[in-house]
């Protein structure tokens, strides 16, 4: 049986894939158990205030409540449009500025789990792509993402 990493058991290291349509099953539960920060990473990340019961933006809104409950919540994002939604309810975001492009899907929950792959944050990578990301809680690679993400977010 493999340890399941949204029980916050971090007795063992461990990886598991996310594929495809999995990827808001696994990480909401995740986003809805912060306790201190979320820092994200996304190439592109959309907003659908007309569809509320879609998987996307059921995402969206737990980001948005984790927000609300005084989580530090840190977003490198575009388009400018998201950045604006969510600075309007307490997100700090900074669009990607850097002279290469940054192509990264990742977050970081509490410092102890990584979630990084390929998933964008839109309907078609929750719907249609094929899309593949890993969730870990191993140490090192935490330690090493969060280096990464600090230092695009002093650009």
């Amino acid at each position: 049986m493999k340890p399941e990493l949204n029980t916050y058991n971090y007795n063992m290291s461990t990886t598991q894939p996310i594929i495809g349509k999995e990827f808001p099953a696994r990480v909401i539960p995740l986003i809805q158990k912060v306790k201190r920060s979320i820092e994200i990473i996304v190439y592109n990340w959309y907003w659908y205030p007309n569809e509320p019961g879609i998987s996307i933006q059921r995402f969206n809104n737990e980001i948005i409540n984790v927000a609300k409950r005084n989580i530090i919540v840190k977003a490198i994002a575009q388009p400018e449009k998201t950045c604006q939604i969510l600075n309007q309810n307490g997100i700090e975001t900074r669009e990607p500025i850097s002279k290469k492009t940054i192509h990264t899907k990742l977050m970081l929950i509490d410092r102890e789990i990584v979630i990084v792959g390929s998933h964008n944050y839109t309907k078609n990578a929750f719907f249609l792509n094929e899309e593949v990301s890993i969730i870990t809680n191993d140490k090192e690679t935490i330690d090493r993402l969060k280096e990464y993400f600090d230092n695009l977010w002093s650009l």
